[in-house]
């Protein structure tokens, strides 16, 4: 690891520490560094684990989504499928992690960056770590298995309201709706916050830990199996409109 690694790797306390590490672009997810993001899942499968923890540097952004200036040169059907089925393979390997995955969002995680923290078993949050399926807003609909993680999270009547207006929600709404299991008080260090949480898992036997894991993915990869194909065939419509790319070239301007 060089001090430039956008991503920075390290096992402490029988718990596996994934740290995006572009705090300059608001941790924005490009596809090479989505790639890193799953092989260093990957290569912990093995480990005698009870955890892990995947959050991002800095105190504005988890992740603010995929990098639009990459993305934006996916322009054909078979472009946008490849993408959608290479990501989605990189959260699968979050998804399907023998320990738990807890998500700490630091700061704000929106598109891509919202499906990444999904991918996560759970999630904590800081005090402003707003959590946005925004896809809608470009006139898209999720590509990488975040949507199927929402229906599973809180039913298809919450999720569906939630997707289909891309709604941004805050903190406090995240843990009503139990998509946050705990919510950092603004005046806490989020660090001091997260190993706080942790104590409650790493106490308990690593067999009961995989086990519950193991039992947990299961259904979870049951929903995603079934709806996956589905997901990515409407995602490669909506990315090929001309209605995204009209939605996308404003996102830009921006």
């Amino acid at each position: 690891m060089t001090a430039d690694a956008q991503l920075i790797v390290s096992v402490e306390r029988a718990t596996l520490c994934v740290t995006i590490n572009r705090p300059e672009k608001r941790n924005a997810l490009s596809l090479g560094l989505l790639d890193q993001i799953g092989a260093a899942f990957a290569d912990h499968r093995e480990h005698e684990l009870k955890c892990a923890v995947l959050t991002g540097a800095g105190q504005k952004a988890f992740a603010a989504g995929g990098d639009l200036k990459e993305l934006d040169a996916l322009r054909s059907a078979a472009e946008a499928q490849a993408m959608s089925e290479r990501v989605h393979t990189v959260l699968d390997e979050i998804r399907y992690f023998p320990v738990p995955v807890i998500g700490a969002l630091n700061g704000v995680a929106l598109g891509g960056g919202a499906e990444l923290a999904m991918a996560c078993d759970l999630r904590i949050g800081a005090a402003h770590a707003d959590l946005g399926l925004i896809q809608a807003q470009l006139a898209l609909t999720t590509a990488w298995g975040g949507g199927i993680d929402l229906i599973n999270a809180v039913g298809n009547s919450a999720a569906l309201s939630i997707l289909c207006a891309g709604r941004r929600l805050n903190a406090e709404e995240a843990q009503s709706l139990r998509l946050y299991e705990a919510v950092c008080p603004a005046t806490e260090d989020f660090q001091s916050f997260t190993e706080s949480f942790l104590n409650a898992y790493l106490s308990k036997s690593i067999n009961v830990l995989r086990g519950y894991k193991r039992t947990a993915a299961a259904r979870r990869k049951q929903l995603q199996n079934e709806l996956k194909g589905i997901a990515r065939d409407e995602f490669v419509t909506a990315w090929t409109d001309d209605d995204h790319w009209q939605a996308a070239a404003n996102a830009l301007k921006k």
